[in-house]
């Protein structure tokens, strides 16, 4: 039976424009957001590809770009951000473009604050409601499949000083615009396409069995969990595949609908860590965490990660697996499609915590690290909706099973 709770908000006031060619409409978009002067946010790898001259392309001429900043690097930070911010007033800039992946939508995130708020101190504006006003018309154009970005009231920006991610939650940080082309994710090497991909099933999966879900965030839940499963392993198999790859995208914005709502848990939590403290690409501890945080709530939530069968087996599989073993069918089905990403990749994929490498050959993730881990993860804020509790020693409970490829202990996990 479909739980109604007495009371919950749901906000998504971005227009989203979906298809194989929708770059072509960027003029209209601009007209009809009064900005005659944008500025371009993207990555080097973004512009390397070739696909800022797709998009310029497009545009056909029509519209004059007031400046492209494209060396936003994949674990973006405050000095980043404070450096595009220069660039875009002293270019005389109205509006934002921004190309690329999550670090480099959040990016332009932090840019807007700082240009719609005439500031020089972003963390001014970190934490939640502190944005009163609406910023500057931002249009957003992911080229993964996988942050859900281009939907969310979130951002994610490092503070390498402090070495915590710092966090910016606001309705005035959703985009105007969402355009999802699937052209933009053609050029994704195999890897990234698996770990953006994991990364959008968590936010699905989390925002579905986390504490503040709600009606209309399950069902975006529900449809990108099944755009996911559908088309994930075909796209690796094929990467042209433009269906596929559309597909992909549009089940990540959804995605994003619906954790901008509902909100993660302790995946993110422990993700968020490993990225402030380990420098791992945050898909990437998605895929690998996943698995553990359903097993870390099933006394509490079992029922709902249940319920996930039905949008990865089908009706007829979801009927016929009596209700006791369908939550751990879903845990077994992420391990073996992680497996599978992993094997399609040659190993580029990792499985475990153990299986990510430095630039230098070196475990990224060394034992050692953990406490520092775990104290990021523990002053994160998505804990909040997490539906069970962590202490320490329960992240190092969790920690160390990610890091083996070992299933959680159950009998471990206090019943609080």
């Amino acid at each position: 039976m479909l739980h109604v709770p007495e009371y919950y908000e749901y906000c998504c006031r971005v227009k989203v424009v979906a298809g194989h060619d929708v770059l072509e409409r960027i003029p209209a978009i601009l007209e009809r957001v009064h900005a005659t002067r944008p500025m371009i946010v993207t990555d080097r790898g973004v512009a390397g590809a070739g696909l800022i001259d797709v998009m310029t392309e497009a545009m056909d001429d029509q519209v004059i770009i007031g400046g492209i900043e494209d060396d936003v690097p994949p674990d973006s930070s405050l000095e980043v951000v404070k450096r595009i911010a220069e660039s875009y007033r002293n270019n005389g800039c109205d509006a934002l473009i921004a190309v690329g992946g999550g670090s480099v939508l959040d990016t332009a995130k932090g840019v807007n604050i700082m240009v719609s708020e005439e500031t020089d101190d972003p963390l001014a504006f970190s934490g939640v409601g502190t944005l009163k006003r609406r910023l500057k018309p931002m249009i957003a154009i992911p080229t993964t499949a996988g942050t859900g970005s281009e939907t969310t009231m979130v951002a994610v920006i490092k503070d390498h000083k402090r070495r915590q991610k710092m966090f910016f939650l606001s309705y005035f940080l959703l985009p105007d615009v969402a355009l999802i082309d699937s052209r933009m994710t053609l050029t994704l090497p195999p890897a990234i396409t698996a770990a953006t991909a994991m990364d959008a099933l968590t936010h699905a999966m989390e925002a579905y069995t986390c504490l503040a879900k709600n009606p209309l965030s399950d069902s975006c839940a529900l449809s990108a969990i099944e755009l996911i499963i559908q088309n994930l392993m075909p796209v690796m198999k094929q990467p042209d595949y433009h269906d596929g790859r559309l597909g992909l995208a549009v089940a990540a914005t959804m995605a994003g609908m619906a954790f901008s709502n509902a909100m993660v848990g302790m995946v993110h939590s422990l993700g968020h860590a490993l990225g402030a403290v380990c420098g791992i690409p945050h898909g990437i501890a998605m895929a690998i965490l996943l698995p553990y945080g359903l097993e870390y709530n099933l006394h509490r939530n079992g029922n709902l990660t249940a319920e996930l069968l039905l949008p990865i087996e089908g009706a007829d599989v979801y009927a016929r697996t009596p209700h006791n073993q369908r939550a751990q069918i879903v845990i077994k089905r992420i391990r073996e499609l992680n497996q599978s990403l992993h094997e399609i990749t040659n190993g580029k994929h990792p499985r475990f915590l153990r299986e990510i490498y430095d630039s230098n050959g070196n475990i990224a993730v060394p034992t050692d690290n953990f406490p520092d881990i775990i104290t990021a993860a523990k002053n994160d804020g998505t804990l909040v909706i997490n539906p069970e509790d962590l202490d320490g020693e329960d992240f190092k409970m969790v920690l160390e099973n990610a890091w083996a490829g070992t299933p959680l202990d159950c009998t471990r996990i206090k019943r609080g």
